[in-house]
C-alpha cells in the first residue's frame, strides 16, 4: 500500500525556499567579512617562504635565512646560506606554487587601491602627521630614496593592523633607515605588505614586513628583516650578507601576513586551538534552518 503524498501550498513553498535563500545570503556576507577581516594575502605555499625569485637567487655569504628560500623557474639559488629553519628549495615543486601565488598576493594588494597618496618622501609625510604611520592603504611615489630615518608604524594598539603601500614605480631606502611596528597589541592579525611595481632597493640595516616587487630585489647588504620576506614575480633577488626570516615576529611566526597564527609555532601555518570564524557559524547556522523547513515541510 503507498502512503499518498501530503501536498504542499504555494505558500509553504515559497517560505521553504525563502528561509534557504536568507541563510544562504547570511552565510555569504559574514564569509566575505571574515575574509576581508582577516584573511592572508599570501597563498599557503609561499607562507613558508622568507626568500623567492622568479630569476633566482643569488648570495654574498653569509646570508641567515629563517623559512624557506627557492627560485623557479630558474632554479639557481646559490649558497653560503645558514638556515634557521626552511630550506633551499631550487625549482622545487613547491617554489612553482609559491611563485604563481606571489602574481596572485600582488593582484590582491593591488586591489587595496591607491588609499592616501604619499609624495615620495615617507619621513616628511610621516613627520607632519604626528610622527607615526597609521594602519591603511598608502601609495607613495617614486623619489631618490623614499625613506631616510626612522619609520614608525604604530597600531594604536590593534593586533589586527594592516599596512600596504603601493609603489607604482620603485622602493628605494637609504642607508640610515630603519622600519619599526609598534602598538600592536599580540599581533597576530597583522598585516605589512610594499607592493612594488617595479625594483626594491633595500639599503637600511632594518626593515619589516612582506616585500612584492615586479623585478629586482637588492641592497647594499647587512640588511636584517626579523619579520618579512622578499619575493620577486618576475626578476632576482640578490642577498649580501643578509638575514631574513618570517619566524621572528614578536617572538613567533607569520612574517606580518594578515590572519596567519603567529603563535602556531609553525611557519605560515594554523593555529592549534581554532576559535570557529563567522562564516562557518553562518554555515551551520545554514543547515539548522534548512533542516527545521524540512521537517516543517513533512509535518
Amino acid at each position: 500500500m503507498q502512503i499518498p503524498r501530503q501536498s504542499t501550498s504555494p505558500a509553504a513553498a515559497q517560505s521553504f525556499r525563502s528561509s534557504i535563500v536568507s541563510a544562504v545570503m547570511l552565510a555569504g556576507a559574514l564569509c566575505a567579512a571574515t575574509s576581508a577581516a582577516a584573511a592572508p594575502i599570501l597563498g599557503p605555499d609561499l607562507a613558508t617562504f622568507a626568500v623567492l625569485g622568479a630569476s633566482g637567487v643569488t648570495n654574498v655569504p653569509t646570508s641567515v635565512i629563517g623559512g624557506n628560500l627557492g627560485s623557479a623557474p630558474n632554479g639557481s639559488t646559490g649558497g653560503g646560506y645558514v638556515f634557521s629553519s626552511g630550506s633551499n628549495q631550487s625549482n622545487t615543486l613547491l617554489a612553482q606554487q609559491a611563485q604563481l601565488d606571489v602574481d596572485a598576493a600582488i593582484l590582491s594588494l593591488s586591489a587595496f587601491g591607491v588609499g592616501t597618496t604619499i609624495e615620495g618622501d615617507l619621513d616628511a609625510w610621516q613627520a607632519a602627521h604626528g610622527g607615526v604611520i597609521t594602519p591603511g592603504t598608502y601609495t607613495v611615489s617614486a623619489a631618490m630614496t623614499n625613506l631616510m630615518g626612522t619609520l614608525f608604524l604604530d597600531g594604536g594598539g590593534a593586533s589586527n593592523a594592516v599596512w600596504v603601500f603601493q609603489f607604482p614605480s620603485t622602493l628605494i631606502t637609504s642607508t640610515t633607515s630603519n622600519v619599526v611596528v609598534q602598538n600592536v597589541g599580540s599581533g597576530d592579525n597583522v598585516g605589512l605588505y610594499w607592493n612594488v611595481h617595479s625594483a626594491a632597493t633595500l639599503n637600511g640595516a632594518m626593515f619589516a614586513g612582506n616585500v612584492l616587487a615586479q623585478s629586482l630585489i637588492s641592497g647594499d647588504g647587512n640588511l636584517t628583516i626579523g619579520c618579512g620576506r622578499l619575493l620577486s614575480a618576475n626578476g632576482a633577488v640578490m642577498l649580501n650578507q643578509d638575514s631574513i626570516s618570517m619566524t621572528g615576529c614578536l617572538n613567533r611566526s607569520g612574517g606580518f601576513d594578515q590572519g596567519v597564527a603567529l603563535g602556531s609555532g609553525e611557519i605560515g601555518g594554523p593555529s592549534e586551538n581554532t576559535v570557529p570564524e563567522p562564516g562557518s557559524l553562518a554555515l551551520f547556522g545554514l543547515g539548522i534552518i534548512a533542516f527545521g523547513a524540512v521537517r516543517r515541510r513533512r509535518a
